[in-house]
């Protein structure tokens, strides 16, 4: 058995033993729940890693394919609008 403390902030450390065995990482979010006498810590789950190769394609597009040339000049000029109007 391990312990911890809890600190002034609220914080809990988690002994790097359990956080390794469960391979938690730093910025992992979890719920956490009352659990009789104690609190039941569960990771949320993420989204699945996405490839770009997966979701291409995947809303219609009628008309002439744009070359990336084209698609960085459009960016730019929307950005240019949207700085003019004072948003970035």
């Amino acid at each position: 058995m391990e312990t911890t403390k809890l600190s002034s902030k609220g914080q809990i450390v988690l002994p790097k033993s359990l956080r390794d065995a469960r391979k938690w990482r730093a910025g992992m979010e979890f719920s956490v729940t009352e659990a009789g006498d104690g609190l039941l810590l569960r990771p949320l789950q993420s989204f699945a890693p996405t490839r770009i190769e997966d979701v291409a394609g995947c809303l219609p597009y009628r008309g002439k394919p744009k070359t990336v040339a084209q698609m960085k000049k459009a960016i730019a000029l929307e950005v240019k609008k949207r700085r003019d109007r004072g948003r970035y």
